[in-house]
């Protein structure tokens, strides 16, 4: 293409890596069974095509990239982010599970956005006339009066019964809806930590050497029952209004001090609104939690002693401390099953990373068989259905895993896979090797007959209702009376482009059809999503206001539909490139070059 290759291989890389990118934007509502493996290979083929078009272009008009510019579009990937700042093990290991290296990603970043700059550049060449602006005020806020009838196709279920010949005509001339996708059948060996946590066994002296080790760790910090009177004063204040509420706040304390109530004087005095009304409880609190000058004075005061004012963020306080609960150690009994928990899952670890030395050391050294590192590490060969390179579920749902499932190595060449840690954040890890493999094939006849017969069923019933709409629409066109004709119809409305009450189908239908000369009407079909097909008639058309705007001015309206005008501007840019492009594409059983 140009002069360009794209090879199999890149194809196969790029479609796991669309896959692996579908996966982390989808999370739970990815359904790997919704993106058709041909489908979505034609599509990044398409894609990866415009690319190489683009690059290119950007080559020939000069566009470049600086090494300063792909570092920054690095380190602001979410992706790579960590706390808010740029992780490098977080980078390396998003790359390893689409298949890149670094050098590998950064080249297709740099590509990606020596695009960008030609993207920018013709979108900012187009501008919104006055006269455009206008034009789409008057036709995006447009109102029409409709009235439609609609044909259920459920109605029609009988119009049609297929015979074999029309099943068997469907079936051919739609063999690529019935294929079945290259599968692999699978043996593998999963080792995982959390597994292996139930089968290790923790001894009474192991669980108090752990409790001893890791005493401070169950110590119940000292906490306080403290309670307190707040006058706020914000931060900035300036010095006479802080000695003014400092003065305010020394005679509640000297009031406290001849006698009166503290919980009193906080309900009528404290700005706390959290606290006052229960007489400045602050229930019990431990440190840490509080303002830093609030909290050392509450935790140097004896039990009934009011403090002097402090100052905190909030203002001045008066604090009292009404009981202390000191500090204490959970006895071992109370943490037993934590520690029982801790030890085995340290042990676990430490299992996990002995098995996976060997198992990767045994699968290597006997590369055609399992059944060595199994029997020698006590492990269990378990056995996979049909796995597709959409991936199956579990641990074989990793795209790392289905990449080396269809690797050379492993399909073709029948040996064992390296040992593959899908995400290094957990203690996870599998072995696997090809045990059966099927080619995309055809389902045989009698094996959809059925779902073909239903196809037939539905489309005949859809298109019996769409027939009797038409010529409903005819006869209304020749002059047929509307409510003689069409007694069912819904009430004539007034609706928008975005009225959420009407089909999508209708709407698209009313605003295509030409606006009624007065008196007359304005007659078209549609087929709505669930197959009923319906007459809409248009009885009115009411434009939008146009609102002018000021010279020089520019509105959120003319700066989108700008955008808009860019964006197909580009488009039809790129399609014009690939027009004149010399583009060729071959297949064969290892490569595919467009």
């Amino acid at each position: 293409m140009n002069g360009a290759e794209i090879t199999a291989r890149d194809l196969d890389r790029r479609v796991q890596q669309t896959r692996f990118e579908l996966r982390q934007r989808l999370g739970a509502a990815y359904d790997a069974a919704g993106f058709d493996d041909k489908t979505l290979r034609a599509e990044v083929l398409d894609d990866m095509i415009r690319e190489v078009l683009l690059l290119d272009t950007t080559r020939r008009l000069g566009l470049r990239v600086s090494d300063q510019e792909v570092q920054m579009q690095i380190l602001s990937e979410r992706a790579f982010l960590r706390d808010g700042r740029f992780d490098q093990e977080a980078y390396e290991r998003a790359l390893q599970l689409q298949g890149l290296s670094p050098a590998m990603f950064e080249h297709q970043l740099r590509q990606q956005l020596a695009g960008m700059q030609l993207v920018r550049s013709v979108a900012a060449s187009e501008f919104m006339s006055r006269s455009e602006l206008a034009d789409y005020q008057r036709l995006a806020d447009q109102k029409r009066e409709i009235s439609y009838v609609r044909f259920a196709a459920a109605d029609y279920a009988d119009a049609v019964e297929p015979d074999d010949a029309a099943i068997q005509d469907y079936y051919e001339a739609h063999a690529s809806d019935f294929q079945t996708p290259e599968q692999v059948k699978l043996d593998y060996i999963p080792l995982d930590s959390s597994t292996l946590a139930s089968k290790v066994s923790v001894t009474e002296e192991e669980l108090r050497q752990q409790y001893e080790s890791e005493k401070g760790r169950f110590v119940v910090p000292e906490r306080r029952q403290v309670r307190h009177i707040l006058l706020t004063l914000p931060k900035d204040a300036d010095e006479e209004a802080a000695t003014s509420t400092l003065d305010e706040i020394e005679k509640i304390r000297e009031r406290i001090l001849a006698g009166e109530s503290f919980e009193e004087l906080a309900k009528t005095y404290s700005k706390d609104p959290g606290s006052a009304a229960k007489g400045g409880d602050l229930g019990m609190v431990e440190k840490g939690v509080m303002d830093p000058a609030f909290e050392r004075a509450a935790f140097d005061l004896p039990v009934g002693e009011v403090s002097d004012p402090v100052r905190s963020a909030f203002g001045y306080h008066l604090i009292e401390v009404t009981s202390i609960e000191p500090e204490k150690a959970r006895p071992f009994e109370e943490v037993r099953d934590t520690l029982r928990t801790d030890v085995a899952k340290q042990k676990a670890d430490s299992l996990y990373y002995d098995l996976g030395e060997r198992l990767a050391n045994i699968v290597y050294e006997s590369p055609d068989s399992l059944e060595p590192a199994a029997e020698e590490l006590g492990l269990t060969i378990e056995h996979s259905d049909w796995v597709g390179r959409d991936g199956g579920s579990g641990i074989l749902a990793s795209p790392k895993v289905v990449a080396a499932a269809f690797s050379d190595e492993v399909l073709k060449d029948g040996i064992n896979s390296d040992m593959l840690e899908p995400d290094r954040d957990q203690l996870q890890a599998i072995v696997l090797r090809v045990v059966d493999h099927r080619e995309p094939s055809t389902k045989p006849l009698e094996e959809v007959r059925e779902e073909i017969l239903a196809k037939l069923e539905e489309n005949g019933a859809q298109a019996a209702a769409k027939k009797a709409a038409e010529e409903l629409a005819d006869k209304l066109r020749e002059g047929g009376d509307w409510e003689t004709l069409a007694q069912s119809a819904e009430a004539p409305v007034l609706v928008d482009r975005n009225d959420s009450k009407m089909p999508a189908g209708l709407l698209d239908t009313a605003f295509t059809l030409p606006a009624p000369a007065e008196g007359t009407s304005s007659i078209g079909t549609t087929v709505l999503d669930a197959g009923d097909a319906a007459v809409v008639r248009v009885t009115e058309v009411r434009d939008g206001e146009v609102k002018p705007a000021e010279d020089g001015e520019s509105t959120p309206e003319a700066a989108m539909l700008s955008q808009l005008l860019g964006r197909q501007l580009y488009s039809a840019m790129i399609d014009d490139i690939e027009r004149r492009a010399d583009i060729e594409r071959k297949e064969s059983a290892t490569e595919e070059t467009p």
